[in-house]
């Protein structure tokens, strides 16, 4: 499909990039303007060169900090708002088990702390009670998890494909395999080059994941951001019942290295994989092929806590997550124009898609949102240092 003729050039709203981040902030803009709303993505709608695709992320109200625990609750509130109006599902609630050794590198204190301050229910449990629970996990003394009932699967692809469609059914203008050459401030608006047409709007959002930088680069804009290549492996698991959705959580095992997982859901197959452990790449270059290094790690892993997930690989697929250095959020303004926004997920940020879409739109329709983005400035100290130091372990 090609792109369609579009013969108007002025929005109020311009969205660059619709993967996760983009989709949603084109879909909750085009919710109060309408057909005010043009979003562009450089490739076709669903592809899967950058970070947003697949059939499952995990969502989960346990985080390390109250902000992020108050920005999930948001986020289900925002899943639960696109599901009425696509009349589709997008989120399925599994349940979700934090494991770790009692002196991980992550501390699971931090969690419960956050999860107490919120007033968000949670289970303490030691390695038996997880295992009389889920006999799949082979545990010892030294173990223990975090068990909450909210946590789940956001479904990725089909979350994508509904804040497109909605944003469409609203008035916005979508348009594919448009790539932008320029983007530039002029008459106290936004001027956007792409797919060889010029547009102006009142307003721009940024939401290029492992484009960012190129794109930021052009208004000035500089921070340290690393692109990985990561990847996902499904294994066709002898013991499907095991690990169907209402028998089996999400996990996620919280020390360095960190892993996770999910039940059978998209594929008759379990899904696992290492968090934040594949190689600095460009997002134009990377290249699509599995690293077997990773994907023995991920093997050796489930041989040793959950050796009834493994089977065959069905097959293992590659994306990308763009880094920052403390592994936080950019929802902000760009210091020098006024009038244009990014969001930056750091690799953590499918399962809150659709409340940083709605964060961005309130930004540019409003200058505020009641949701607190305090620490994802984009002039926070770590961001203006030329060599910062690397946290990627939250």
């Amino acid at each position: 499909m090609t792109a369609p003729r579009v013969t108007r050039k002025d929005f109020r709203y311009i969205v660059l990039g619709l993967g996760g981040l983009g989709s949603g902030a084109a879909y909750w803009l085009s919710r109060r303007a309408g057909g005010d709303v043009l979003g562009l993505e450089q490739f076709e709608l669903g592809h899967v060169r950058g970070e947003s695709q697949d059939h499952s992320r995990i969502i989960r109200l346990s985080y390390h900090t109250p902000t992020y625990v108050r920005l999930a609750q948001r986020a289900y509130e925002c899943w639960s708002m696109l599901a009425a109006d696509a009349k589709e599902q997008v989120v399925l609630k599994t349940g979700g088990l934090d494991v770790a050794p009692r002196d991980a590198a992550i501390d699971l204190r931090t969690y419960t702390d956050s999860l107490t301050t919120c007033g968000v229910p949670f289970e303490s449990l030691d390695a038996a009670e997880v295992m009389r629970r889920w006999p799949q996990w082979r545990l010892g003394d030294e173990h223990h998890g975090i068990y909450q009932s909210e946590s789940g699967i956001a479904m990725a692809a089909r979350a994508n494909a509904a804040h497109q469609r909605m944003a469409r059914a609203h008035g916005a203008t979508l348009m594919e395999r448009t790539a932008v050459g320029s983007v530039r401030s002029i008459d106290g608006e936004v001027e956007v080059t792409a797919g060889g047409q010029r547009y102006r709007c009142e307003s721009l959002v940024i939401a290029a994941g492992p484009w960012s930088s190129p794109v930021l680069g052009q208004l000035g804009t500089d921070i340290p951001l690393e692109v990985t290549r990561e990847q996902v492996t499904y294994f066709r698991t002898p013991h499907p019942e095991a690990f169907a959705p209402d028998r089996f959580p999400i996990w996620i095992w919280m020390d360095d290295p960190s892993f996770y997982g999910f039940p059978i859901f998209g594929e008759a197959a379990t899904k696992a994989a290492r968090d934040a452990g594949g190689p600095a790449v460009t997002a134009d270059t990377r290249s699509f092929d599995p690293d077997p290094a990773q994907e023995r790690a991920v093997e050796q892993f489930l041989g040793r806590y959950l050796p009834d997930a493994l089977g065959p690989v069905l097959y293992t697929k590659t994306c990308l997550y763009t880094l920052t250095p403390d592994r936080d959020f950019v929802i902000d303004r760009l210091p020098t124009h006024p009038n244009i926004w990014t969001a930056i997920g750091a690799g953590h940020a499918f399962k809150f898609a659709s409340v940083i879409g709605r964060i961005l739109s309130e930004l540019a329709m409003d200058g505020s949102t009641p949701s607190d983005i305090s620490p994802f400035t984009i002039t926070r100290p770590i961001l203006q240092m030329k060599n910062p130091p690397k946290n990627y372990m939250q």
